[in-house]
């Protein structure tokens, strides 16, 4: 059944829950911003720094085709579903799940946003537009959508190991 992939906003719980599912499925866990950090030498906010949007999102889609069709379980990076050619790769290669929540609860998790370049400047006041701008690629990518605002990453976590045993 290929790769299972989280996509979803910043502060959703991507790589908690994906973290709880991997070892609940008992399949490695790649975080895919760890692996463009860690292929690029750097923190993303450096990449970012350096190479600006489009060079974090030529590297993650290069981390992306190199997991994809694997046994993980992959936390994305919010914007992974910005480029069409993702969202395909994953849905041939694999099952996505979005992890959603509303911009407010968003807001309260990430806090002011510290380390995460796509808040720089404005803060948590950014992320009611960048979810209104990514809501539909979310929707159009997901195999099953997960509403995280008032469960636990461990209610999440089953609700999606469940799904992916039935599925199969």
């Amino acid at each position: 059944m290929g790769t299972l992939w989280l996509v979803g906003m910043m502060g959703v719980g991507k790589t908690t829950v994906g973290r709880l599912v991997a070892g609940r499925l008992q399949r490695p866990f790649v975080d895919l911003d760890e692996a463009v950090a860690a292929a690029a030498g750097r923190p993303i906010p450096e990449v970012f720094a350096a190479e600006g949007e489009p060079g974090f999102r030529r590297r993650e889609a290069a981390a992306l085709a190199a997991t994809a069709g694997t046994a993980a379980v992959v936390a994305c990076g919010g914007g992974v579903v910005g480029d069409p050619v993702n969202v395909d790769l994953m849905r041939r290669r694999g099952r996505v799940v979005w992890l959603e929540a509303p911009a407010a609860v968003l807001a309260g998790r990430v806090g002011e946003g510290a380390g995460r370049p796509l808040l720089a400047g404005e803060g948590v006041a950014a992320l009611g537009p960048l979810l209104a701008a990514r809501r539909a690629a979310y929707a159009a990518a997901a195999d099953l959508r997960v509403d995280t605002t008032t469960r636990s990453p461990e209610e999440v976590a089953e609700e999606v190991v469940r799904w992916w045993s039935e599925s199969r």
